[in-house]
């Protein structure tokens, strides 16, 4: 039998650690025999997308020519719909500033190969999205990472950590997994003092719930839209994944000067966004309606699991997301592992190095009802 010789992957893959996406229904279901799931463990709107976006794609799916199609490569309609909405936020906002990615997730990976390489440093905090890692390692670049203050940015000690290698700076706001989140007025001194050649990505996936007129956190977060005139290194991410309800679209966009976009798009891959993604996404910004209908639904949701927190004394991270962690101490992964046979499945954090957390998404309320009904019956089984 001839010797197998194995594909050599360049050293930095090699100590890549995969992203791990939340436990889907159907295989919690068939792994441990239980029905009628819910799953609260991805940060997923639970209303779903906007009724017009379902009825156009049942037309859509008739149209078997346009099926056929590819779809169009330059997102000319989604790119239109974002600058009607977006303009009003954006001094002289142009087509040219718009990056369309397949989920922001794409965009944060191909910022990273845009800006970094070997040798070059990239800056993001402890406990942010384990995307940054991810990307960062990936192009072979070096991850500096901030120490983190209140379980959020630290934003001094991230300047502090600025060198002549720092290429690219991520920072999530509002934060995953944490919630946390920074002012506008602190992001914005922050921008100031970083050198222009740095570029400062700012991850908005959960703006939508942060400007909440009711959210705690809207009198000081304000999206950095209104910065980019004045920042030429600065890049604004988005998605449609969690307030609009399109997770299985992966559908995002970036916003940017039009050098930085005309960068991304020499990387961007052909076609990433597909025709269902772009239409519903096009459609969806339309329905003004839905998205403050799950706004307004995530934050009755989040009153709800803060106050039966409380209630069971649990400690927890105020949060201006669509999700709350919340601490339960040396027994997290054996509570976690209880509220699957429940039927519920959470989001343990450990690799987020916080392992007496679980992190919970906001879902309808009898599905946060379900939840705290569930944990408060394992809390009750607990060994005291």
């Amino acid at each position: 039998m001839a010797h197998i010789v194995s594909p050599k992957a360049v050293a930095c893959v090699n100590q890549l650690h995969p992203y791990v996406p939340g436990k889907p229904i159907d295989e919690l279901e068939r792994e441990y025999g239980v029905t009628n799931a819910v799953k609260v463990a991805s940060n997923e709107n639970p209303l779903g997308p906007s009724p017009n976006v379902i009825k156009h794609l049942q037309g859509l799916l008739t149209n078997t020519q346009e099926l056929s199609r590819y779809p169009d490569g330059n997102g000319f309609i989604l790119k239109n719909k974002l600058l009607e909405k977006l303009s009003p936020q954006v001094a002289d906002l142009s087509i040219e500033q718009i990056t369309l990615g397949n989920g922001s997730n794409d965009l944060l990976d191909i910022l990273a190969r845009t800006f970094a390489t070997m040798g070059d440093e990239v800056i993001f905090s402890q406990y942010a999205f384990a995307v940054y890692p991810i990307a960062t390692q990936a192009v072979g670049a070096t991850a500096v990472i901030s120490p983190a203050l209140n379980w959020g940015h630290d934003l001094d000690a991230m300047l502090a950590l600025i060198s002549d290698k720092t290429r690219l700076i991520f920072i999530a706001n509002p934060n995953n997994p944490t919630g946390t989140c920074l002012s506008a007025h602190d992001l914005q001194a922050f921008l100031e003092k970083v050198p222009d050649n740095i570029v400062v990505v700012v991850d908005e996936a959960y703006e939508e719930y942060a400007s909440y007129p009711k959210s705690a956190f809207s009198h000081s977060y304000h999206s950095m839209l209104a910065s980019l005139p004045k920042f030429s290194n600065l890049v604004v991410t988005r998605t449609f994944s969690k307030a609009y309800g399109l997770a299985s679209f992966r559908v995002g966009y970036a916003v940017s000067s039009p050098q930085i976009a005309d960068l991304l798009n020499r990387i961007r891959q052909p076609f990433n966004n597909n025709t269902f993604a772009l239409e519903s996404a096009a459609i969806a910004l339309e329905d003004v309606a839905h998205l403050d209908k799950s706004v307004a639904l995530n934050y009755q949701g989040m009153q709800f699991l803060c106050e039966r927190f409380k209630s069971l004394k649990l400690e927890y991270i105020p949060s201006a997301g669509n999700f709350v962690c919340v601490n339960l101490g040396s027994e997290t992964p054996a509570i976690y592992e209880k509220l699957l046979y429940e039927g519920v499945i959470t989001r343990p954090i450990a690799n987020y190095q916080m392992p007496e957390y679980l992190r919970i998404s906001i879902g309808t309320m009898n599905e946060n009802e379900r939840v705290i009904a569930a944990l408060s019956h394992v809390l009750s089984t607990e060994p005291a």
